[in-house]
């Protein structure tokens, strides 16, 4: 499928560059996605970050340049961008568990990391409930994030901003602007502008004026694809955006759109094995 095959051009991309400078703009543009949502793809189909997947693809290139040749460990590391010989040791090491140097000595043990190339795998043995819904334009106010993130280090900062809204008490600030504007509930949003990531909201839908130290944010008129989820958080979640991605998103006719994504958390005890939130995918036809 045209899907599939954009991603895969996507990684031709990276592995004719793997000793050169590697652009996640260049690589998203390839992929016909802003670079956000092509890195958020990319860890969710292979399984790991794209920064991970680089590094490790580097280190197995470096490794058999060092057991091959008599290059010195310096050209090796300038060569996959790295300008200390430290910092080359450093990834080297988290990779093969040995220094660049030992890896010159006959018998040892190294590890490689294949290139991947994405295949469609339709699994359906799982029912995943959901919506396609056109919605109308509405302003959401809360506490925002707002710093450049890859998907990698999004999948850090974003859970100890929660932790940080929720030990200050503004889950409860924000829930107190609850005016019956729908979606209704308490909403994670990852904004988008420009196709790109702008920030990541803790937010309620309201017209209510904000509350000190809060943004409001308006969210255009688009379409999303709204997935029902049942389980306890933040594991039921997690697993359902993957599916999404992996399983529901190659097969739909539809592509990522450059909007806000959005999950909504209802009330209810999280922890309980039947707590209810949704996660709703921004989408747009394929042409």
């Amino acid at each position: 499928m045209e899907w599939i095959q954009r991603l895969n051009q996507a990684v031709d991309y990276i592995e004719n560059n793997l000793d050169q400078e590697i652009n996640a703009d260049e690589a998203a543009r390839i992929a016909a996605c802003s670079t956000f949502h092509f890195q958020r793809m990319f860890s969710y189909i292979a399984g790991v970050t794209l920064g991970d997947y680089i590094r490790k693809r580097r280190m197995t290139l470096a490794a058999f340049e060092m057991i091959q040749g008599d290059q010195k460990v310096i050209d090796i590391a300038l060569k996959y961008g790295y300008d200390s010989p430290t910092a080359f040791n450093r990834a080297f090491q988290a990779v093969h568990g040995m220094a660049p140097t030992a890896a010159k000595k006959s018998g040892v043990s190294l590890t490689v990391y294949p290139r991947i190339t994405f295949i469609l795998s339709i699994k359906g043995d799982e029912a995943m409930n959901f919506r396609i819904e056109t919605k109308e334009g509405f302003r959401i106010a809360g506490y925002a994030l707002k710093e450049s993130m890859t998907m990698e280090n999004c999948m850090k900062k974003i859970p100890v901003f929660w932790e940080k809204v929720y030990e200050n008490g503004g889950i409860e600030k924000v829930c107190a602007l609850v005016d019956g504007t729908e979606p209704q509930g308490l909403l994670g949003v990852c904004t988008s502008d420009n196709r790109e990531f702008s920030g990541y909201f803790i937010a309620i839908a309201t017209n209510q004026p904000c509350a000190e130290g809060m943004e409001a944010y308006f969210v255009p008129q688009g379409t999303w694809a709204i997935f029902d989820c049942v389980g306890p958080m933040p594991q039921a979640i997690q697993n359902l955006q993957q599916r999404v991605i992996t399983e529901w998103l190659p097969t739909s006719g539809y592509e990522y759109a450059a909007a806000p994504d959005i999950e909504v958390y209802f009330e209810g005890d999280q922890s309980a094995a039947d707590y209810r939130s949704q996660v709703w995918l921004p989408i747009v036809k394929k042409q």
